[in-house]
């Protein structure tokens, strides 16, 4: 079981974006960071780019259970299928992460306070000013 706490930002929108994902275990000792430019994107664009970082990561790790933590309710929302994906762009990202999802025993997802997605947000500005 690992516990994902995922980020995604873009400086602009689009503009220079990067991806920050922190895994842990429930005792909360940390497996693995990504800190990752990602080119220019959206902070949407990101945000799924980062959900599907931490996804391929976990599988690599041979993970079959995670939860997913973000700060971002749009990805949250349209992957429990709370929201519909309009914009073509993130239906393709949505299509990836939900068929990565599959890959998965269980899975769940929710989002908190961007405070309380510190790690994962710093990751990015880390990648960001690295870029």
């Amino acid at each position: 079981m690992l516990i994902i706490n995922v980020d995604g930002g873009a400086r602009g929108n689009p503009g220079p974006a990067a991806i920050g994902v922190v895994m842990a275990r429930p005792d909360g000792s940390v497996v693995e960071e990504i800190a990752e430019p990602i080119g220019t994107a959206t902070n949407n664009v990101a945000e799924y780019r980062a959900l599907l970082a931490a996804l391929a990561r976990a599988r690599e790790l041979g993970e079959t259970e995670v939860e997913l933590i973000g700060d971002s309710e749009l990805v949250a929302k349209q992957i429990t299928g709370d929201y519909k994906v309009k914009n073509p762009d993130m239906q393709r990202l949505h299509a990836e992460a939900t068929a990565a999802l599959t890959g998965f025993q269980k899975w769940t997802i929710r989002t908190v306070p961007r405070a309380q997605n510190a790690a994962a947000d710093a990751l990015v500005n880390q990648a960001l000013d690295a870029a």
